[in-house]
């Protein structure tokens, strides 16, 4: 491999996957997220260590990232440090210290700090691990638990509903902003202000000195998702100065804040109002921007305030 060959991989973002189950190949997790029945080449092979090529593809971007396995703490190098931006951990759920044997990977995870953390295993475990106690780990170490086989589903009338196994991996990883991101046409705006912010938190997490961005450059759509748990007018008050401000980091951290506590409040609503008022609230946080009302007709489900 040349010199610019080499580089040009170094820079490239990767998701670090590893197994504690020597029952379970962190391989295999690798052809459930491709979804595919063998694994192509590994664009590079040290020891037990892989990187098998990914490109993202998705409505807003695409972005080439590596999917590396990494069996344990001792195959880190600074090369996959510098690099990682995600961590995918499997364990056997079915045995007591299952969750014991990731913990040498804690501190590894506290000095990197990826942005994406995800706990997985085939389904929680009452002789096992149970999903408290799972659940209290991911709460202690920032993970998302995701089971791949879980054996509760999601409520079918939730208006929300949750996605889980293998394709709850794949949607975390879609939502990540990556460093090697290419926007597609239509979308270079919004999701370029997410963009910057996240090259300002690899660069310099503290320091950003990128000019003012308004975050009504975000996708009309995307702020209707976003804000539709809001619940009181004071809350669409205060979201809205949120989304009109600078785009620095701080501002960001403390808008996404403000919708978990809005999410939060809402998720006390009956089933039945939590669509329609979060319609309503779209709309009038829409409003409280500046926002045409043209761009939002149609969006009514039909009941009129």
């Amino acid at each position: 491999m040349s010199a610019t060959e080499e580089t040009t991989t170094m820079t490239i973002p990767c998701v670090l996957v590893t197994s504690s189950d020597s029952g379970f190949k962190e391989e295999e997790l690798i052809k459930q997220i491709l979804n595919l029945n063998t694994l192509p080449e590994p664009t590079k092979r040290e020891e037990a260590v892989s990187w098998y090529p990914w490109t993202i593809n998705n409505k807003y971007y695409t972005a080439d990232v590596r999917l590396c396995v990494v069996p344990s703490t001792f195959q880190m190098t600074s090369e996959i440090a510098q690099s990682m931006q995600a961590f995918i951990a499997y364990f056997d759920s079915s045995v007591k210290d299952g969750l014991e044997k990731l913990h040498p990977w804690i501190s590894v995870i506290e000095d990197i700090a990826p942005e994406v953390l995800i706990l997985v295993c085939d389904k929680v475990c009452e002789n096992g691990v149970t999903r408290h106690e799972a659940q209290q780990w991911c709460l202690a170490h920032a993970f998302e638990l995701v089971e791949l086989n879980p054996q509760e589903l999601p409520d079918e009338d939730d208006d929300f509903p949750e996605s889980t196994g293998v394709k709850r991996i794949v949607q975390a990883l879609n939502a990540n902003v990556w460093t090697s991101v290419e926007m597609k046409d239509g979308h270079n705006q919004g999701l370029g202000l997410m963009s910057s912010l996240v090259a300002c938190r690899h660069n310099n997490p503290r320091s950003c000195q990128d000019p003012p961005v308004s975050f009504t450059l975000l996708p009309v759509s995307l702020i209707l998702i976003v804000i539709s748990y809001a619940m009181t007018d004071l809350d669409i008050q205060e979201l809205a100065n949120l989304t009109a401000g600078d785009a620095d980091v701080d501002n960001f951290e403390r808008l996404f804040t403000k919708l978990k506590e809005m999410k939060d409040k809402a998720s006390s609503l009956p089933h039945e109002q939590r669509k329609v008022h979060a319609e309503k609230v779209a709309k009038a946080f829409w409003m409280a921007i500046g926002g045409d009302e043209d761009e939002i007709d149609g969006l009514s489900s039909g009941e009129e305030s």
